[in-house]
């Protein structure tokens, strides 16, 4: 599914140089769920933001599901994340003059809206516990709520892989709770393969793959065992 091989990224901040990543190779197998950890700078969004086509690594490749991120030009790679890859944020990242449908539908605004994309929509909302507040704008809704509607957009275009950065760092540990049951059942009906960014490590199970990375290296001199953080290098 995803295979990252030697990545590196290096950002320029004034006269300082900072190796964000600094030759990561790791396999996630489709339909997977794996966690990427790690302390704060330790490159754990850079290396999602890579495998979301956000941004382009210094070196190595990436390769998900076949084709090859680090091959693709920019009208290519956008095409890609728009049709292949769903995106959760911590900060939802929902238009505040938008109904919850309608944040749901945006990834098809810009082609126009079918009724069968609108029906949908509005399955996803009911399967994630909105049924009745589709026509509700972010401000009517709770933290909670807002982040099932990041869902619902998320998994609208039936993405190969789901990509969430923290998606319960807004949240009480309750709410939190309800949303790791949502994504964990939407995951497992859908075959979607899940890499989430998180400082919460009580969310992860026994049999998901757990990515540390420290100071832009994956702490792993092998693919990390399910469930296990790898030894470090």
């Amino acid at each position: 599914m995803i295979d990252v091989l030697d990545v590196t990224k290096t950002y320029r901040r004034g006269e300082q140089q900072v190796d964000a990543l600094r030759g990561v190779t790791c396999h996630i197998p489709r339909g997977s769920c794996a966690f990427i950890v790690g302390p704060s700078g330790s490159g754990k969004s850079t290396l999602l933001y890579l495998l979301g086509a956000l941004d382009r690594p210094g070196g190595g490749s990436i390769r998900i599901e076949g084709s090859d991120l680090t091959a693709m030009s920019e009208p290519e790679l956008n095409a890609y994340r728009r049709d292949h890859i769903g995106f959760i944020f911590q900060s939802f990242n929902l238009i505040n003059n938008l109904t919850a449908i309608e944040n749901v539908l945006i990834p098809f605004l810009p082609r126009g809206i079918t009724p069968e994309q609108r029906e949908r929509a509005e399955r996803l909302l009911g399967e994630v516990g909105l049924g009745d507040r589709t026509h509700h704008r972010p401000r009517q809704l709770s933290g909670g709520e807002q982040q099932r509607v990041a869902i619902a957009r998320a998994l609208i275009k039936d993405p190969v892989l789901v990509l969430a950065d923290e998606p319960t760092g807004e949240l009480d540990s309750k709410t939190g709770d309800e949303i790791y049951r949502i994504l964990r059942r939407l995951q497992a009906e859908q075959s979607t393969t899940l890499v989430v960014v998180t400082h919460d490590r009580r969310f992860i199970r026994p049999d998901d793959i757990v990515l540390e990375i420290q100071d832009g290296l994956l702490r792993t001199d092998a693919q990390p065992q399910p469930g296990h953080l790898a030894e470090a290098r």
